[in-house]
């Protein structure tokens, strides 16, 4: 018998999950309480089906996929309906949180009786005829998560330990988000000191590989900068241990709340770095 799965929330990720699984025969349920109309269009177009509390508790998973500041008050908001639940989902949060974070997260499902599973996703939202993302996963049930291996969702078992899997992607998005935050700091510095043109043919015959992958990921950092601050933050927090790097992060979560803020309003910064990327040329080999 195949599981129903719960998805929250429909943003680019969960609606893509949610298809994924709806073309493999999978019944999709999910939460539109509060949600917008493109959000209710994104879980129609999907294959999602609208759901209340007590019907997303009684499915066989419940995949919380949020941004970072809402994941600790999505589980708070279904203890009661999951404590309810004669029989329990597991609940996978597969959140861009750090460990301690999705500690408070797991102290909040273990006391509704549901198993948890600490899991984080790499790479972005499924598409047609593609693999990914994966979903890693951890903790004493991360195991279970595998049920959905044969529904087109690409689990990897990190450990056995509650945390680890938000650790890794904690240490995989520092890099590339970081990476992302750093070129644009650096591209937006080299328009204002007019310098733009020769140091993206430097880059490119260089840096080939850095200069592919800007290209590639930068232009579709706008859209989701608002996203990302709190990722940036949650990271900080991961390595608060270390002064020097929190502040890198908390640098780059005030970089991206200001490239945000600035997409929504004047484009003075967001404007002269699209203008630096619409230049952009392939790399020499």
């Amino acid at each position: 018998m195949k599981p129903i799965v719960a998805i929250i929330a429909q943003g680019s990720m969960g609606s893509g999950v949610g298809r994924r699984l709806a073309e493999h025969g999978i019944e999709v349920r999910t939460s539109l309480a509060g949600r917008s109309e493109s959000s209710a269009s994104r879980a129609r177009a999907a294959g999602m089906k609208p759901a209340g509390d007590d019907e997303i508790a009684a499915c066989d998973f419940l995949l919380s996929i949020v941004p970072p500041s809402d994941a600790l008050s999505l589980a708070q908001r279904f203890a009661e309906s999951l404590t309810r639940a004669r029989r329990k989902p597991v609940y996978v949060d597969c959140n861009a949180v750090n460990p301690e974070t999705v500690g408070a997260i797991a102290s909040v499902v273990a006391g509704t009786g549901c198993p948890f599973v600490d899991a984080s996703i790499i790479g972005g939202p499924p598409k047609p005829r593609e693999h990914g993302p994966r979903f890693y996963a951890s903790g004493p049930d991360a195991g279970r998560f595998e049920a959905l291996i044969p529904y087109g969702v690409e689990v990897r078992v990190v450990s056995a330990e509650v945390g680890d899997a938000s650790a890794l992607k904690m240490s995989y998005a520092g890099i590339t988000k970081g990476l992302s935050a750093l070129g644009a700091a650096m591209f937006l510095a080299s328009t204002r000191a007019g310098v733009a043109d020769p140091l993206r043919r430097e880059l490119a015959e260089s840096q080939p590989g850095l200069h592919a992958w800007f290209g590639r990921t930068l232009p579709g950092m706008f859209g989701k900068a608002y996203r990302w601050v709190g990722e940036m933050e949650e990271i900080a927090a991961f390595v608060s241990e270390d002064e020097a790097a929190e502040q890198i992060f908390r640098g780059a979560a005030g970089l991206y709340k200001r490239m945000a803020a600035d997409g929504e309003t004047t484009g003075a910064e967001t404007g002269p770095l699209k203008s630096f990327l619409a230049q952009w040329t392939p790399s020499k080999s």
